[in-house]
């Protein structure tokens, strides 16, 4: 058995699994565009500026983007709410990250 290299990978990713799962890229990127410019002009602190939460949330909005195409893919959920998580551990032992 070959293995495949990284490019064959890709392809076969992106024109099978995920794009049955989450829609022709195009729409769910621009839907993933579109909720990260709302994101982004409603945030009212370090203007100009991401940090560890904006991330996480940001990640949270693509994950929603990609359940508008099938409510029922289950990893979508799981995701946000692992990223749900990780936002409340950005406020865990700050002195700790700061010497990372």
């Amino acid at each position: 058995m070959s293995e495949l290299t990284v490019l064959k990978e890709a392809h076969t990713i992106i024109y099978g699994d995920r794009e049955k799962t989450y829609g022709h890229p195009a729409k769910n990127l621009k839907t993933i565009a579109k909720m990260w410019n709302a994101y982004l002009e409603a945030k009212t602190t370090d203007k100009g500026e991401l940090n560890a939460k904006d991330v996480a949330t940001m990640m949270i909005l693509l994950k929603t983007a990609r359940l508008a195409n099938d409510q029922t893919h289950r990893d979508s959920v799981v995701d946000i709410c692992g990223y749900a998580a990780l936002i409340e551990r950005c406020d865990e032992n700050p002195t700790q990250v700061q010497a990372e």
